[in-house]
C-alpha cells in the first residue's frame, strides 16, 4: 500500500522531503509533481526501479529515460554538450523542457538508448521536486505518469492514488498539476530537433509554436 503525503507545492514541507528521500534511497517508486505533470521517480543506480518504471509505463527498451536534475553542475556529469548547448541550456532551465544529450560514462549503460547512447536531461523549475532532488543530491530517475493505452498523463492525485496505491511505495499530492507534457528537444545533432511540442515554446529554438 503506497504512502499518500500532501504536499505544499510552493512550500514543501521538510520532514516529508526527507521522508520521501528515504523512500527513494530504499528502492522505492514514487510519484512526484514536476512544472509539467506528475512522473513516477526513483533511485537513478537502482535497476529494479527502471524495470518497475517500464513496466508500470507499458515501455519497451526503446524508451527515453529522463533525469531530472538539480542545476546545470549535475547535468554537466551525466551529458556532454558544447558551449552553444550551454548557452541554450542557460536560456531555457529551470523549466519545461527535456533535452537528449549523449550521456556520459557516469549514466548507468542500463538507463541509455540501446542504439544511440543517450538520455534524456531536465532541471524543472517546481518547488517539491527542486527540494527533493536537494535532499537526495544526485538526479532523480523519472518517467511521465502516463499509463498504457492513454494519450494523457493522470492528474488527480486521488485518481493516482486509486490506479497505483498497490504498485508504488509513495504519491506526493500536491494538488492538480497538469496535463501538458515537457518540451522534448533533441540535442545530439548539428541543431536542435524538437522531437514533443509541450509545455515548453518553441522561440529559444527560432521556431513558431504551433
Amino acid at each position: 500500500m503506497a504512502q499518500f503525503f500532501s504536499i505544499h507545492p510552493d512550500n514543501p514541507q521538510p520532514r516529508l522531503i526527507r521522508q520521501t528521500a528515504a523512500i527513494v534511497r530504499a528502492g522505492g517508486v514514487i510519484v512526484c509533481p514536476t512544472d509539467s505533470c506528475y512522473a513516477l521517480g526513483g533511485q537513478l543506480g537502482d535497476k529494479n526501479v527502471m524495470s518497475r518504471i517500464r513496466a508500470l509505463r507499458g515501455v519497451d527498451e526503446d524508451h527515453h529515460f529522463t533525469l531530472m536534475c538539480r542545476d546545470f553542475t549535475e547535468i554537466s556529469r551525466y551529458a556532454k554538450f558544447d558551449n552553444t548547448e550551454y548557452r541554450l541550456l542557460r536560456a531555457c532551465t529551470p523549466g519545461c523542457y527535456t533535452f537528449i544529450f549523449q550521456a556520459t560514462r557516469e549514466v548507468p549503460r542500463r538507463l541509455l538508448h540501446p542504439r544511440r547512447n543517450t538520455i534524456g536531461m531536465r532541471i524543472p523549475d517546481q518547488a517539491v521536486v527542486q527540494a527533493l532532488l536537494a535532499e537526495l543530491n544526485e538526479p532523480l530517475l523519472s518517467s511521465t505518469l502516463i499509463l498504457p493505452g492513454e494519450a494523457l498523463p493522470l492528474n488527480d492525485p486521488l485518481e493516482i492514488r486509486a490506479r497505483l496505491e498497490h504498485q508504488v511505495e509513495l504519491i506526493l499530492d500536491s494538488g492538480a498539476c497538469g496535463l501538458e507534457m515537457s518540451t522534448v528537444v533533441d540535442l545530439t545533432g548539428d541543431t536542435p530537433v524538437v522531437v514533443r511540442q509541450g509545455k515548453g515554446s518553441l522561440a529559444p529554438f527560432g521556431m513558431p509554436n504551433g
